[in-house]
């Protein structure tokens, strides 16, 4: 504490016991995130923490959204090319030391369905906007119909890529399986969408 001189409060306590717990889930896992780790690397204590986070998973959470980044979407010219690129990109995070957390952290979760939803929105409709940008680019070429642009429409790729690791607990899924998603699931639903016969 010696070179902690002033106490610290609000935002900028808040980035400091986020920066520790971030440190101590890429040092760790999120079976080694404790509270008391992150208040002594934080250089507070853990009532510091609990009034900003209610437990130790929805510090976990909060710490992985700080980790993750966004990519822009791929822009292969077709949308068969952009979904798969898409989906090799969640596989290869998923298959990261960086998805091993993610992975860890669904599995905490359980049925905590707001903490659940933060894992997988990142930030809101975040999680969404990249498949609907790929979507709204094969409207805009005639590769697909407005009306398949509907959130669940756009994410159901990413949303089986991610029951593979989840539910089934694949390290990695292999591409004939990224590819499959892709070509009997994803494309045939989204060339099904069209308008409503008059």
């Amino acid at each position: 504490m010696a070179g902690n001189p002033t106490r610290r409060r609000g935002a900028a306590l808040e980035e400091a016991i986020l920066h520790a717990a971030v440190d101590e889930l890429t040092e760790s896992g999120y079976a080694g995130l404790t509270m008391d780790k992150v208040a002594a690397r934080a250089g507070t204590n853990k009532n510091a923490i609990y009034r900003r986070w209610p437990n130790r998973l929805a510090l976990g959470v909060a710490a992985y959204r700080q980790l993750a980044t966004t990519v822009p979407p791929p822009d292969t010219g077709s949308l068969r090319g952009d979904a798969l690129e898409l989906l090799r990109q969640a596989n290869r995070l998923w298959s990261s030391p960086l998805g091993a957390i993610l992975r860890e952290l669904f599995a905490a979760a359980g049925g905590a369905s707001e903490l659940l939803a933060q894992l997988q929105d990142q930030s809101g409709n975040a999680a969404a906007a990249p498949w609907l940008t790929i979507l709204g680019r094969a409207v805009a070429r005639g590769e697909a119909a407005p009306e398949a642009l509907h959130p669940r429409v756009a994410t159901v790729a990413i949303v089986l890529l991610r029951n593979e690791f989840v539910v089934r607990g694949v390290p990695t899924a292999p591409d004939d399986v990224l590819v499959e998603i892709v070509d009997e699931v994803y494309l045939p639903l989204v060339r099904r969408r069209g308008p409503a016969p008059s």
